[in-house]
């Protein structure tokens, strides 16, 4: 927009002025032709229709000012009341105009239709000085200054932008913006110190985009938004919202962009969800989300962004997502996610993105049987720093970056038919027959550039690329990471009673061996586990560990899937899932 800007800051009027038109600073100086009357108030100057006095520690304002100015720029001065005489001279129509309107006579009637009064030492809105200053003005800057409450209301005027930011704005009148219905589109309140939202305080069919960023709103109530059906975008970050009640967004049902980050919400619901029926994205980074109901997107199916980084997930169960069959991007990054369950993801038939990095899953990455099924669409899958060692057969393209990857199975991306990127960065690979195949898949599909990896072993290989390494170079002599040879077998049990699953592996190295068990792949942090080790043949180097799973008075809730993970330092290895199922007498 063309024009100045006026504006208080330090207990002065700060301005920014436009670009005169044509782009560019004419001479300095007043207009060609004009008289001595006309020159520079010292110690202002003059560019073109700008009068610049920024920045001079005025007090007050230069008189007489130049009529034939279209812009002025009183900015980081020390003025603190502007009288009307200043301004009833300029006969040039000033595009905008920031100042000092607090109590006294108001100004003439500027030709604006912006007016900034920010950063000044404003404690109340007079609504007259308003209605007799400003009945074409479209946009009110009041930020930063001292207001404490919206309490009478706002005149009829034909506002479209307002914004009372970084004030002390603690409470709020019903009503007090009802005079700006039929023009208002932006209101911002952020950093002020609201604490409550009464009900039916936002009658503004018109609003497009709210914004309470930064407040002290704790809870909010049913039917807090009715009357706001334009509203595009809701922004409520940092206010430390611990309640959302059933309805709490009800009446927002044209909604694109809701932003509840940094706030310490515990779970997502359908109840405060209900309503949204156009919501395309939601963000709820840095919560302490811990539970996602099973039916919490019933209302919410159009969803195309969700970001759930830093909550408190430990689990993905397989509703968890449910009815999202329009989300493309996924962020579950910098959770405690220990646990996948098979199809946690079905019907996210268009995620491009999805993003797992810095959780506790490398179990589901390296024994991965379904809960990535159904990702057709996917592009990008992020799990850096989540610990994986190995990897087996994939379906989608991954940053493994950060990662001591030790094994990847043959052909693990062969089902990646559009894969552009494969971002692999270890030294921890175990260079044996196995791992044969991938130098030679890297060259192929150019991806020279972005894989770094070397061998740990064995030894004569170790710290060496796999790209120096011969094909015959390859070799499987032994057989360091465990290999599964007794795996647990299918059970029937009567209630009651004991059982045990038993599952073998054996390794040609002396790396210290861990076990653990995992039911419907969950791991068993209790469980009752007897673990023991022996040589294979007389003589021989291969050790064979063997685990055995105890389950004492079995009840009906011990059903489910069992899985051993026997793992050294070369990687883990997952036997296969054993059935138990329990009957009664």
């Amino acid at each position: 927009k063309k024009g100045a800007y006026l504006r208080a800051r330090e207990g002065g009027v700060l301005g920014h002025a436009g670009p005169a038109k044509g782009g560019g600073l004419e001479a300095l100086g007043p207009p060609s032709g004009v008289g001595a009357e006309h020159q520079c108030p010292a110690p202002c100057r003059c560019l073109g229709d700008l009068l610049d006095c920024s920045r001079q520690r005025l007090a007050r304002l230069p008189e007489p000012l130049p009529s034939w100015i279209a812009r002025l720029d009183l900015s980081h001065n020390r003025l603190s009341f502007i009288k009307a005489s200043s301004l009833s001279h300029l006969h040039r129509p000033v595009s905008s105009c920031e100042g000092y309107c607090i109590r006294g006579p108001p100004p003439s009637p500027v030709q604006t239709n912006q007016t900034l009064l920010s950063g000044n030492k404003i404690v109340e809105i007079l609504p007259e000085h308003l209605r007799q200053q400003f009945q074409s003005l479209e946009t009110l800057d009041l930020s930063g200054n001292n207001i404490s409450e919206l309490k009478t209301a706002l005149p009829p005027l034909q506002l479209k932008y307002l914004y009372i930011n970084s004030n002390r704005v603690t409470s709020m009148e019903p009503g007090y913006f009802d005079n700006l219905a039929s023009t208002l589109l932006v209101l911002k309140l952020n950093r002020n110190r609201i604490s409550a939202l009464p009900p039916k305080m936002f009658k503004l069919p018109q609003l497009q985009h709210l914004e309470l960023n930064r407040n002290k709103i704790k809870n909010v109530d049913g039917l807090t938004f009715q009357g706001l059906g334009a509203l595009k975008s809701l922004k409520m970050q940092r206010n430390g919202v611990t309640r959302l009640m059933d309805g709490a967004f009800w009446g927002l049902s044209n909604m694109e962009i809701l932003q509840l980050d940094h706030n310490n919400l515990t779970e997502i619901t359908k109840g405060w969800l209900y309503g949204l029926l156009m919501l395309q994205e939601l963000h709820l980074s840095q919560n302490a989300i811990n539970r996602i109901s099973p039916d919490a997107w019933e209302f919410c199916q159009k969803l195309s962004e969700l970001d759930l980084t830093y909550n408190h997930l430990s689990r993905l169960d397989d509703s968890s997502f449910l009815g999202l069959s329009l989300l493309n991007t996924l962020h579950i990054g910098n959770n405690r996610v220990s646990y996948i369950a098979d199809c946690a993801f079905r019907g996210l038939s268009s995620l491009k993105t999805l993003d797992l990095k810095n959780n506790e899953i490398s179990w589901t990455i390296e024994d991965m049987n379904g809960a990535f099924s159904g990702l057709d669409k996917l592009r990008l899958l992020d799990y850096r720093c989540v610990k994986v060692n190995s990897l087996t057969k994939l379906a989608f393209e991954i940053d493994l970056s950060d990662n001591a990857i030790m094994s990847l199975q043959g052909n693990a991306f062969s089902q990646m038919k559009k894969l552009q990127q494969l971002h692999l960065n270890t030294s921890s690979l175990l260079c044996d027959c196995q791992l044969k195949w991938l130098p030679q898949w890297v060259a192929e599909n150019n991806f020279q550039s972005f894989v770094n990896a070397s061998c740990a072993h064995p030894q004569l290989l170790k710290g060496r690329s796999i790209f120096a390494v011969s094909p015959d170079g390859f070799v499987c002599d032994d057989f360091p990471k465990p290999q599964i040879t007794v795996q647990p077998e299918t059970q029937s049990a009567i209630k009651g009673s004991n059982l045990s699953f038993i599952c073998s592996a054996a390794s040609s190295s002396d790396s210290p061996m861990t076990f653990a068990w995992k039911k419907d792949n969950e791991l068993l942090h209790d469980a009752e586990m007897e673990n023991y080790a022996h040589l294979r043949a007389q003589g021989g180097e291969v050790m064979e560990y063997t685990t055995i799973l105890r389950l004492r008075n079995v009840e009906f809730t011990s059903e489910g899937k069992y899985q051993c993970v026997i793992s050294n330092h070369f990687g883990s290895s997952y036997s296969v899932k054993a059935k138990l199922t329990v009957n009664s007498m």
